[in-house]
């Protein structure tokens, strides 16, 4: 794989970075050994963007060129495999909100290919097989559901403000709501994003947090640690775990990303470095 190297903030290893025909991913083991599901968290590696976008950028709303972003889709659904197209993609709408959109077959290619009949979507969920859910992300964490039981995924962008509304667990309600599915069977995994020790936030956004983390979790759980000058550190990765253990997933199920974004600017999209000058990133998740 060359010279590319990815920075951890720990040792478990939990996300592998992966090559295939030139382009650069990352993949969840643990995901991967269930056997329904294809995924992959993208990185910058691989694509034909140009500038700011280099190379990956999955996003036609950032002013891209869209025959750029076009390729970069499909190279993306070649690492997918198993035939897929552009038209095989659903992506959110996202704007920070905690809303779910239950995915059919008449949503087939909404994103890439065909304009989003919706708008503020920050969470899919689907049972039907080949169809990829999509979500953004330039330091905000993606988190994945599957549920090997009934054969149904969701796939959620948590920033600050939807880990704050507890976007999991309505992913999670969703899917138990329209599938039958039980929180004890799910696997989840958090994906890449911006870690604690690098998200400096105020008081404004930590008061938010008080109103949806109790104190015992805030400060037992590591969510929101303070730091002089009335500043904190938010560790979402923690928030969102917390979130899925209180919905009633097996920890042993939840798997939690040791990237993020910002330590490894080089490689992955973050807002906290680029500011609004990049690209972005995705998540991709779909069933066999």
């Amino acid at each position: 794989m060359g010279n590319v190297l990815i920075k951890r903030t720990g040792d478990k290893k939990e996300v592998e970075l992966k090559e295939k025909n030139g382009v650069y991913y990352l993949v969840f083991p643990r995901i991967e050994e269930l056997g329904i599901v294809e995924h992959l968290f993208s990185t910058r590696l691989g694509g034909v963007s140009k500038g700011c976008y280099s190379e990956m950028n999955l996003s036609y709303t950032r002013g891209d060129d869209k025959e750029a972003v076009d390729e970069n889709y499909m190279r993306i659904s070649d690492v997918l495999g198993h035939g897929h197209k552009l038209d095989d993609f659903v992506s959110t709408y996202q704007t920070h909100t905690t809303n779910i959109r239950v995915v059919t077959e008449e949503d087939r290619g909404k994103g890439p290919q065909r304009p989003r009949d919706y708008m503020d979507i920050d969470g899919l969920i689907t049972n039907v097989p080949g169809i990829i859910l999509s979500t953004f992300h330039a330091d905000c964490p993606p988190v994945y559901f599957v549920d090997p039981v009934h054969k149904a995924i969701g796939l959620s962008h948590s920033g600050w403000k939807g880990t704050k509304g507890k976007i999991s667990a309505k992913t999670i309600t969703a899917m138990a709501d329209n599938y039958g599915t039980e929180a004890k069977d799910l696997v989840c995994a958090v994906g890449p994003s911006i870690c604690g020790p690098c998200y400096e936030i105020g008081e404004d956004v930590a008061d938010e947090f008080a109103e949806s983390f109790s104190k015992d979790e805030l400060e037992n759980k590591r969510i929101l640690i303070p730091y002089p000058n009335n500043k904190y550190r938010l560790y979402l990765w923690n928030a969102i775990k917390q979130t899925l253990l209180e919905c009633g997933v097996l920890e042993e199920n939840i798997i939690v990303t040791d990237v993020c974004t910002k330590c490894n600017s080089d490689i992955l999209f973050s807002h906290r470095v680029q500011h609004e000058e990049r690209g972005n990133l995705a998540a991709f998740l779909c069933l066999k």
